[in-house]
C-alpha cells in the first residue's frame, strides 16, 4: 500500500504538471473562475457516477458539513488563486511558486497532525527545493507588476493547498477517499459561481475551439476527478510529510511539457533539477512508514 500511495501521489503531481500548460492556453479564452466552475462540475459528475455505481453514498450530514469546509479551502481559495495567478504570470513561474506547497504541507502536518519533522525529511525537502530552482531557473522569470501580482496569488495558492492537503488527510480518517474527493469539489462553488456572473459581464468568453473544449475536459475529468482522487488517496495511505515530496514531480512535468508543447527551452539545468528532486524523493521515501503503520490504518481502511 505504501508503494501504491507513492505511485498515486506521483501520478497526481504529474497530471497537474500538464495542467499548467493546458490552463495557460485555455485561460486565454475562458476567465479563471468560469474555468474553475466548469472543472468542479465536471469532476463532481465523474466521481458521483463512480460512487453511485459502487453502491451509493455513506456520508452523513455531519460528514458533508466538515468536508465542505475542507473543499472551500482547497477549491474555493487555493484553485481560484492558482488560476488567477497563472493568468497573470507564466506557466513556468506558476510551477515554481506553487512548488512551495510541500513546505506548507510539511509545516501543517507537524502542527495539525503532530507528524515528526525529521532531519531526513527536512534534508529531502531542501534537496528537492534546490531541484525546483534549477528546473525553473527563476533568473528568467518575468518581474513586471502584473507578474508580481500573479506570483502573490500563486503563493497564496501554495499556502492554502498545503492546509487543504493536511485537512484532507484528517477527513480520510472518517470517510472513504472517493466520497471525500467528491464532496470537497462542492466547497469551491460558493466562491466561484458569483464570480462567474461577474466575469461574464466584464470579460466574457473568447473563441471556443475544439482544442479549448478538449482542454476543459482534461482539466475537469483528468486533473480534477482523476488526479484529485489519486492525491487524496496518497494522503490517506502515507504520512503527509512524505506526500509533500511527491508534489515536486509537478514542476518537472510542467517544464518538460512547456518545452515540448510551448517550445520553451530546456537546458542542462532542467536535468540537474530533475535529478535533485528524484534524490530528495528517494531520501524521504527510504524508511518512511505508511500512514496506516503510524495510525493503525486510519484513512485507508474505509475504501472498498
Amino acid at each position: 500500500m505504501k508503494a501504491f500511495g507513492i505511485a498515486a501521489g506521483l501520478a497526481a503531481a504529474g497530471i497537474w504538471g500538464g495542467m499548467y500548460v493546458v490552463s495557460k492556453v485555455v485561460l486565454d479564452v475562458i476567465p479563471p473562475f468560469t474555468l474553475l466552475t466548469s472543472r468542479l462540475v465536471l469532476g463532481a459528475a465523474c466521481l458521483g457516477a463512480v460512487i453511485l455505481a459502487r453502491g451509493g453514498f455513506r456520508a452523513t450530514r455531519r460528514d458533508w458539513a466538515r468536508v465542505l469546509l475542507v473543499g472551500f479551502v482547497g477549491y474555493g481559495i487555493s484553485l481560484g488563486l492558482q488560476f488567477t495567478g497563472t493568468r497573470l504570470s507564466t506557466a513556468a513561474t506558476a510551477s515554481l511558486v506553487t512548488s512551495a506547497s510541500p513546505v506548507f504541507i510539511l509545516l501543517f502536518g507537524v502542527w495539525l497532525l503532530r507528524e515528526p519533522a525529521t532531519g531526513r525529511r527536512i534534508a529531502a525537502l531542501a534537496l528537492a527545493s534546490l531541484g525546483v530552482v534549477a528546473v525553473i531557473n527563476p533568473t528568467s522569470a518575468e518581474l513586471g507588476q502584473q507578474a508580481f501580482l500573479g506570483n502573490l496569488a500563486l503563493l497564496g495558492a501554495a499556502l492554502s493547498w498545503g492546509l487543504y492537503s493536511v485537512l484532507v488527510k484528517k477527513a480520510s480518517g472518517y470517510l472513504n477517499t472517493l466520497e471525500v474527493s467528491f464532496i470537497v469539489l462542492f466547497g469551491g462553488l460558493p466562491t466561484s459561481l458569483p464570480l462567474v456572473w461577474l466575469e461574464m459581464r466584464t470579460i466574457g468568453l473568447g473563441d471556443i475551439t475544439p482544442g479549448v473544449v478538449a482542454g476543459v475536459l482534461y482539466l475537469g475529468i483528468v486533473s480534477t476527478a482523476g488526479a484529485m482522487y489519486l492525491w487524496n488517496k496518497s494522503l490517506a495511505l502515507l504520512d503527509a510529510g512524505l506526500v509533500s515530496l511527491l508534489f515536486f514531480a509537478q514542476p518537472v512535468v510542467g517544464v518538460a511539457l512547456g518545452g515540448w508543447l510551448l517550445h520553451e527551452p530546456l537546458g542542462l539545468s532542467f536535468w540537474i533539477g530533475a535529478g535533485l528532486i528524484s534524490a530528495g524523493l528517494v531520501l524521504s521515501a527510504l524508511g518512511a512508514p505508511a500512514a496506516g503503520a503510524q495510525a493503525g490504518g486510519s484513512g485507508g481502511g474505509h475504501d472498498q
